[in-house]
């Protein structure tokens, strides 16, 4: 059987940054924390009752999991190995933010087995990181990061690009100042403004399209003579440190979600838990569905998906492999990413068929293209 990843939602913050339209909650009270960690331990009862599986990947995300504190993430994990069989060679990953990383902090995740930190760092100019409501200015990331990397060697580091008033060489200077801190692991990604967070209701207007696309190009090229390789449209890692639990998500292997607003790809579904902590802590104790937008996996719908997910990585889609797992001809989807081809914003490498640097710009359109034509016809 596949190792199975596990995804746990830590939905608190301290301040809710301006562009982000993930489920959180400000309320930090020691009351509603511990209820939280309860309701998920009591939560991997519930799933691991029966068995042991193989877990290879574990990742917190938020929200701020930081805020939580070491010690209740340390019984949390403590509580998940018991019940799991815990790979040797783990991938434990925690997100912080810089202005919440301490020594306390970062002792207590290492002797909890943490062995992965991503640090939401985002830009190197003050003026654009209080623009998104960020608690942080760039010399208070600089001395987190440094903190950090007396306690871990594995640690990534997230950017975004297409800010409110961004020019091409502000971009390119905080990519370079990230880069020159040498994280294992940096992610640059795209801001999009979502409905009805600050950013979008005061209005902001980003760069054009033209001159965000530059920023992708320009990063990708430095990024690549820096030694960082990219793996995925928005992901790039130096010496094979690749995300081994996102990974997961692209290649439709399985992973569980815990915690309210987690997603899962588990057992032939897709489903998510209540978008709310309380709605979803007094599920939990009342032996109630915390579930939502079950989806069970057509298996037409799943080689589709495989599609779509696979052409946003570097390493794209192996023919063979393919028909192999889905047992359905690639043939139809080879016809429509020739002329994508032909206009290079795809290639083959290897007997392998992916998107190049400026295919990954429009890899929506492209990918929509592919499922609709293919799937859309079956």
């Amino acid at each position: 059987m596949e190792s199975l990843g596990i995804y746990i939602h830590i939905p608190f913050c301290k301040r809710k940054c301006d562009y982000c339209d993930f489920y959180s909650t400000c309320d930090l009270s020691d009351k509603l924390m511990d209820r939280y960690l309860k309701a998920l331990i009591s939560q991997i009862d519930e799933y691991f009752q029966y068995g042991k599986p193989s877990v290879d990947t574990v990742y917190l995300g938020g929200g701020t999991p930081s805020v939580f504190g070491g010690k209740r993430i340390e019984k949390l994990l403590k509580e998940l190995s018991a019940r799991v069989q815990l790979a040797r060679n783990a991938e434990i990953t925690v997100e912080v933010n810089p202005e919440s990383v301490d020594e306390k902090l970062l002792k207590r995740l290492k002797a909890a087995g943490v062995n992965r930190i991503s640090m939401g760092v985002q830009s190197a100019d003050d003026n654009e990181l209080k623009a998104l409501g960020r608690l942080h200015d760039w010399q208070g990331a600089v001395g987190a990061y440094e903190l950090t990397r007396r306690y871990f060697d594995n640690i990534s580091l997230d950017l975004i690009y297409g800010l409110e008033n961004q020019t091409l060489d502000g971009w390119m200077d905080s990519l370079r100042k990230v880069m020159a801190l040498s994280p294992d692991h940096i992610s640059c990604y795209c801001l999009k403004v979502e409905e009805g967070t600050p950013l979008a209701l005061r209005g902001c207007v980003q760069p054009d399209e033209d001159v965000q696309a530059d920023m992708y190009l320009r990063a990708v090229e430095t990024l690549e003579t820096g030694g960082y390789r990219q793996y995925e449209i928005s992901n790039f890692a130096r010496n094979g440190r690749v995300s081994r639990h996102n990974s997961k998500y692209w290649d439709l292997s399985p992973y569980l979600g815990l915690g309210c607003a987690a997603h899962s790809l588990y057992g032939g579904q897709r489903f998510s838990f209540v978008k709310d902590i309380k709605a979803y802590i007094e599920g939990v104790e009342g032996r109630k569905p915390v579930a939502e937008d079950v989806d069970e996996l057509a298996y037409i719908n799943r080689s589709g998906e495989y599609v779509m997910l696979k052409l946003r990585t570097v390493e794209g889609i192996d023919p063979t492999v393919f028909e192999r797992r889905f047992e359905v001809p690639f043939g139809p989807y080879e016809d429509i990413l020739r002329k994508y081809i032909a206009s290079g914003h795809a290639a083959v490498t290897d007997g392998h068929y992916h998107l190049t640097p400026t295919g990954f710009l429009v890899s929506n359109v492209i990918i929509g293209d592919l499922v609709n034509s293919v799937c859309g016809a079956e």
